[in-house]
């Protein structure tokens, strides 16, 4: 499900996507984690990521995405495993032509699936056609391929995070 939020007072715009993954919290908030990894790079829209830094519940990573080539964003990921929530905020967002954009990725345990919460506050030029373009390269589309890829590479992946210790 996506839903439009309210913008911030800065304006810009925001989302909440809610979807379902077939298994159990443990092995999503491992692969959710697990940002050192090349699987990543099957998602259609990542074309580079990269670890920068890892130093207790702080992450910084860097990609460049299919929709915005030759653009660099710099993530700064807080892990908050207790609450099986990832905080994330775009580090640099002028160098990546955006005002700004954060938000948060909650997963709640559902027996032995999970649903993942998925809620961002972004603002770029062109940022309202995206978000109201209703096919192909528009918000609605781009957050469905993101849910169903990510369902679909934890499935196949399930056994690299089965047993994983939360981090």
């Amino acid at each position: 499900m996506i839903y439009r939020l309210e913008a911030e007072a800065r304006g810009g715009y925001a989302h909440k996507l809610v979807y379902l993954v077939g298994a159990p919290v443990d092995v999503v908030w491992g692969f959710k984690t697990d940002f050192n990894n090349e699987f990543v790079l099957t998602n259609k829209f990542i074309e580079e990521h990269y670890l920068i830094s890892r130093e207790d519940y702080v992450v910084i990573t860097e990609a460049k995405y299919s929709n915005r080539p030759g653009v660099k964003f710099k993530w700064r990921t807080t892990l908050s495993p207790s609450s099986y929530r990832l905080d994330f905020i775009l580090v640099n967002p002028q160098k990546s032509r955006q005002k700004f954009h954060y938000g948060h990725i909650q997963l709640e345990p559902l027996g032995q699936n999970t649903r993942v919460t998925h809620i961002a506050y972004f603002d770029f030029f062109g940022a309202f056609l995206w978000v109201y373009y209703p096919w192909s390269g528009g918000m609605s589309a781009f957050l469905r391929y993101m849910a169903r890829w990510e369902q679909q590479t934890i499935l196949r992946l399930r056994e690299k995070y089965t047993g994983h210790t939360k981090r």
